[in-house]
């Protein structure tokens, strides 16, 4: 049987006593699982499954979702697929089924490429890259994006784990994400407005019980500490999965779907999902990067445990 994910790419390491494994899926360069000392951290799916929920995907040229697939480039109207029909956006980019080719392989390390070549609804020609690198740090994520264009280029970045801490269910974590404001969606999930999260249901500062929350919500006004931004889950023992995303990495989603699949059965998860930029990006212009010719951009995020 081939893999819908296409070839994966097991990497291994021991830090101190800690052992870790990761596999990388070749298509949407994706994190299949990621285990520390036995124990899980991100949510896994089997090798002969698609991403259920998008799971551990790289989104590029832009995350979330675009208001009918459409946006303006220089006054001229731009027409993408419409991939998530029954909402009639254009949902997570342009790689999530592209086959990545690898172009640099160690025993704990891996580098995927791909290219975003120019079509309708996005003229503009991308070279990609991931590398994900296991370390005492834990797994260490980095893109680059050059644009190979002639013109500048409209870009944004965003990956879609969805985290664990060992067996501990889901539900009974608790999720700290240091975010001051929360953006409000239609029916469509598109923004309609960005608030403050004081007051509200949506304040993640001090921690929620995941059990209690049901978001597929954008977070902005994220806090920096030295430059980075951290957001934890926390078991009831005191374990817990932190995933850093440098400041480039300005938002964050978080997904609290209640019917995640884990073999016969069904249950909650939570992604926690760094990106660039808030949904619709390319047509608020917030958070949106412009590449000139040639000009590479290179950002990382990464997830601890412990």
């Amino acid at each position: 049987m081939h893999a819908p994910t296409g070839e994966q790419f097991l990497l291994t390491g021991t830090f101190g006593a800690r052992r870790m494994e990761a596999v990388i899926t070749a298509v949407a360069a994706g994190i299949r699982r990621y285990v520390v000392d036995g124990a899980y951290v991100t949510e896994p799916f089997a090798a002969d499954a698609t991403p259920p929920f998008a799971n551990g995907i790289v989104l590029v040229p832009w995350p979330n979702r675009v208001d009918g697939g459409r946006w303006m480039l220089h006054g001229e109207p731009q027409q993408l697929d419409l991939t998530e029909v029954g909402k009639s956006n254009a949902i997570h980019g342009l790689l999530r089924y592209t086959a990545y080719r690898a172009t640099e392989r160690s025993e704990s390390s891996v580098t995927l490429a791909a290219s975003v070549f120019p079509q309708h609804g996005y003229p503009f020609l991308l070279d990609t890259s991931v590398r994900y690198e296991l370390s005492d740090g834990g797994l260490r994520v980095t893109h680059s994006i050059r644009n190979l264009s002639d013109a500048p280029a409209p870009v944004a970045v965003g990956t879609h784990p969805f985290l664990r801490v060992g067996d501990t269910p889901v539900e009974e974590l608790t999720l700290r994400v240091d975010a001051g404001t929360w953006f409000e969606t239609d029916e469509r999930q598109l923004p309609v407005a960005e608030h403050p999260v004081a007051g509200t249901t949506y304040d993640l500062r001090d921690g929620r019980r995941v059990g209690d929350l049901d978001l597929d919500t954008a977070f902005g006004d994220l806090r920096a500490v030295d430059g980075v931004i951290r957001h934890r889950l926390t078991a009831p023992n005191g374990h817990w999965t932190e995933l850093w995303q440098d400041a480039d990495f300005a938002f964050a989603q978080v997904f609290t779907p209640r019917q995640f699949p884990r073999g016969g059965a069904a249950g909650q998860a939570v992604a926690v999902e760094p990106m660039t930029a808030p949904p619709n990006a390319l047509n608020s212009g917030q958070g949106l990067r412009w590449l000139d010719p040639e000009q590479q951009w290179v950002l990382t995020w990464g997830i601890a445990s412990g």
